[in-house]
C-alpha cells in the first residue's frame, strides 16, 4: 500500500471542517489536520496575501482521485490546491493505521 499526504488551502475554518469532517467520515482519510496560515500569491495579476487554513490529509494513494473530486465539490475557489506528496516513510503502526481506516 502507497500512502501520500494530500495538502489543500482554505478559505476559512468552516469550509476547512466540512471538508475534512466528509473525508473522516467517508473513510477517504484516516487523519486531516488544519493549520491557520497566511498565504502570498498572484491571482488574476494581482498581488494577494490572505489569511488561510491548510488542510493536510492522509491517505492510502489510491484515495487521491476520490479525494481531489470531493474538495473540488466543496471548495469555494475557482482553482483550489490539490497536491499530493508521497510518504516514502512512516512507522509500521501508523501505516497500519491508514490501511486500517481508509477505504480502498
Amino acid at each position: 500500500m502507497k500512502t501520500i499526504v494530500i495538502q489543500t488551502t482554505c478559505a476559512n475554518k468552516k469550509e476547512a471542517e466540512s471538508i475534512a469532517k466528509l473525508l473522516i467520515e467517508q473513510n477517504l482519510a484516516a487523519c486531516v489536520q488544519m493549520s491557520d496560515i497566511e498565504s502570498f500569491y498572484k491571482w488574476k495579476d494581482e498581488f494577494c496575501n490572505d489569511k488561510e487554513v491548510l488542510l493536510s490529509i492522509k491517505t492510502k494513494k489510491e484515495n487521491f482521485k476520490n479525494i481531489k473530486s470531493k474538495i473540488k465539490e466543496l471548495h469555494s475557489y475557482d482553482v483550489p490546491e490539490i497536491i499530493a506528496v508521497n510518504i516514502d516513510k512512516l512507522s509500521k503502526d501508523y501505516k497500519k493505521f491508514i490501511a486500517k481506516t481508509c477505504k480502498s
